[in-house]
């Protein structure tokens, strides 16, 4: 039988750290599906979904965590889960400020939304070079919400954002831009 295990990593930033984990997973049978890896702060972080066979991920989990110089955290995933009703991808772009990413998250949750990936970074404006918050998601929407309902919940917020929905290849989108 074959689980799925979510490996999470943190750990100074070093050459070879994607090769260790990846000949760990390796040497234990298993498969490297999917990942989200970024240096941040002078950190690597890492979040790898990965699957073994069930009479390996013990040890695996193990020599994972014996990794030099890494505090790794393993957990099963849950299995099939049912396929989301509806998909959004979502950019948010506005004055950054602290708190922007409290306020945002707390607007898609108050209607229901999930957030499936978030990747967030700060820009210059192109003239004045201010700190522009940039945010890029995917989200899962109840069949109920509205599109519309969601772009004005992210706007609302001290009128400071402005919210698109691009198209993407699996999910219908908006966009929300700072004025």
């Amino acid at each position: 039988m074959i689980v799925s295990l979510v490996i999470a990593c943190v750990g100074p930033d070093r050459a070879g750290l994607v090769s260790a984990i990846s000949d760990t997973i390796a040497a234990h049978g298993g498969t490297w599906l999917e990942s989200r890896l970024a240096r941040l702060a002078g950190q690597f972080a890492g979040v790898v979904r990965a699957d073994a066979p069930e009479a390996n991920a013990e040890a695996l989990t193990a020599a994972l965590g014996a990794l030099a110089g890494l505090k790794v955290t393993v957990t099963r995933g849950a299995g099939d889960v049912e396929p989301p009703k509806r998909r959004l991808r979502l950019e948010l772009l506005g004055l950054d400020r602290p708190g922007i990413v409290r306020d945002a998250t707390r607007a898609l949750a108050g209607l229901g939304v999930n957030i499936v990936e978030f990747e967030t970074e700060l820009r210059p404006a192109p003239f004045s070079g201010a700190p522009m918050f940039y945010a890029k998601a995917l989200l899962e929407t109840p069949a109920y919400v509205d599109l519309e309902h969601v772009r004005a919940a992210l706007e609302s917020l001290a009128g400071e954002m402005t919210a698109e929905f691009p198209a993407g290849d699996d999910a219908r989108g908006v966009r929300v831009t700072a004025h």
